[in-house]
């Protein structure tokens, strides 16, 4: 159990279930924690999280071995509250990492891809790949929604599985993205057999759809305070709304987060809920906004990009503006 400098990086992944994150907020607001940015994804029963923290006292990370110990221990009870098969883990990092791909490898090594899968009969979504017997490389082939973060989401993957990108295309038709790449193993080796072919296909559409839009988008911007994401996630909770994804960020004494929320079933919510929901919390803090959110931050969406560029052209050019930043590790 590890502090980073300014925080303490908490990761967590467990079985999905209505209220869940309320739980866990309300957890490290009993441990007088403020929550100073975090990420929470669903995908195939699974939710993972990455939460920073400071000590409420000190502004700075915990620093107390016993209270991280009993911290860890309720965090796990409250993922242990479903019925779960596959375990549950939960962890203090040295936050090196972005929480954006930290959260792909902990789902990824969860390995949230298994189970079903739909990209077949997913008209939106379709991947295949082919080898390219001349060149030496197996030919990955994307076609889905464009969406804010996607190619970042697929190059992370792709490397995070130890495959070689030597080069690929991008382009967009409308509201769908289709990408190219040429990978290879380490030692470079294309990818042989079918099992693994379809195992890649997995992991990417697993990729893919960790983040994708589900539900109603709320925002919340309103003075940060230890225990507003505890009472704020609780009324959701108790309003029979499921948080499908969060986003938390801090900015000075502002707290501005934004949450997907479905029916506890994963379908549409009524929308009379949402206002019932608004007007408890306040209309002025928590607005309903419609599709993607409109953020300062790269985006990656390729519709913003000029087609077919060379994949080393656009990995570059994305570098930059990662580096600017400071987005990935």
């Amino acid at each position: 159990m590890q502090s980073m400098s300014e925080h303490t990086v908490i990761e967590l992944i467990g079985a999905d279930r209505p209220g869940l994150l309320s739980e866990i907020f309300a957890v490290l607001t009993n441990h007088n924690c403020n929550i100073v940015a975090a990420e929470a994804w669903t995908h195939n029963t699974r939710a993972a999280s990455v939460v920073y923290v400071t000590d409420h006292d000190t502004l700075g990370p915990i620093n107390d071995n016993q209270k991280l110990t009993v911290m860890k221990e309720q965090l796990q009870n409250v993922l242990r509250g479903a019925e779960d098969c596959r375990g549950v883990k939960t962890n203090f990092s040295l936050g090196l990492t972005h929480k954006d791909r930290r959260l792909h490898q902990i789902m990824f090594a969860d390995r949230d891809y298994e189970g079903f899968s739909d990209c077949s009969v997913d008209s939106k979504l379709n991947i295949s790949i082919d080898n390219c017997v001349e060149k030496g490389y197996s030919v990955v082939n994307i076609r889905c929604l464009d969406r804010p973060k996607l190619l970042y989401d697929i190059v992370c993957t792709i490397t995070d599985m130890q495959y070689v990108v030597s080069h690929g295309t991008i382009d967009s038709d409308g509201p769908f993205a289709n990408q190219e790449y040429y990978i290879r193993h380490m030692d470079g080796c294309t990818l042989d057999t079918e099992g693994e072919k379809q195992r890649v296909i997995k992991c990417l559409e697993a990729a893919i759809k960790r983040r994708s839009p589900q539900g109603i988008r709320l925002e919340l911007c309103t003075t940060d305070r230890v225990g507003l994401l505890s009472e704020i996630t609780r009324v959701f909770r108790e309003n029979g709304l499921s948080i499908a994804n969060a986003g938390v960020t801090t900015q000075g004494e502002k707290a501005v987060n934004s949450f997907y929320v479905t029916n506890m079933s994963g379908g549409p919510v009524d929308m009379r809920i949402i206002e019932a929901v608004r007007n408890e919390i306040g209309k002025q803090i928590l607005s309903v906004k419609d599709g993607a959110p409109k953020s300062k931050e790269p985006s990656y969406s390729l519709s913003t990009l000029k087609s077919a560029l060379s994949l080393g052209t656009l990995l570059r050019f994305q570098w930059d503006r990662l580096s600017n930043v400071s987005l990935i590790k």
